[in-house]
């Protein structure tokens, strides 16, 4: 989840900070992922020799039902992780705030702050710090989630529920299940390999080598979950 300030999460009004991602790249990426296998598990156990169109429309009536759920759970899942960080932001700057041992205050905003910032501030730096914290206004009573939390939500919700729709179109448009089946499969496999070149370039591996590897963890995935009946 994206690390927010916590001082300008809980003191500056949300119109007023600059604008951000609702998601970030590695999330998106997450939330595709998800949804790719939740529909894949429902086009994988459609039997080709034997599926009518009935059994498609089945079929794609439970592929979309699903992934409509799944993107609602993780929407909610998002917005408790928000309020989760927000809490334990906002714990973290009243204790701050209120300690009175120099080497408490300190030692509570280093725990704070990513390590390897953490581990290049003086002493003298983390003073300063907590000095001008306890000069700024009081934080909130509570936590509270913002306009960007929930259109964080929203926005896993759309990208759960929107991936479901490349990989069932063949069977909307296409009569024949065969042919379907495998523009699917296709469909799967290209989606699968841009998210692993995605995510290859954020971490700085090769593009080629991620987007190879994604898609084998995508059917590594998809074929454990229908072995467990998922």
């Amino acid at each position: 989840m994206f690390q927010t300030n916590p001082i300008a999460s809980m003191l500056t009004d949300e119109s007023e900070r600059p604008a951000r991602r609702v998601l970030e790249p590695v999330e998106r990426i997450s939330e595709v992922l998800f949804g790719l296998i939740m529909v894949l598990t429902f086009t994988g156990s459609l039997s080709i020799a034997e599926a009518g169109r009935d059994d498609i429309r089945n079929m794609l009536i439970g592929a979309l039902g699903c992934n409509i759920a799944w993107g609602i759970i993780d929407g909610v899942l998002y917005l408790m992780g928000c309020m989760a960080e927000k809490g334990r932001n906002l714990l973290t700057y009243r204790a701050v705030r209120q300690a009175r041992d120099p080497e408490q205050a300190q030692r509570l905003l280093a725990e704070a702050l990513p390590p390897v910032i953490a581990s290049v501030l003086e002493p003298a730096e983390l003073a300063t710090m907590h000095r001008r914290l306890r000069q700024l206004p009081e934080p909130p009573a509570k936590a509270r989630l913002s306009g960007s939390d929930w259109r964080g939500a929203l926005g896993v919700f759309l990208l759960v529920f929107l991936s479901t729709f490349p990989v069932t179109v063949p069977f909307i448009f296409m009569q024949d299940t065969l042919r379907a089946m495998r523009v699917s499969n296709g469909i799967a496999i290209v989606m699968l390999f841009l998210a692993g070149a995605a995510y290859g370039r954020i971490t700085g591996r090769s593009a080629w080598v991620m987007g190879v590897s994604m898609v084998v963890l995508g059917g590594v995935l998809v074929a454990l979950t229908m072995a467990l009946g998922g």
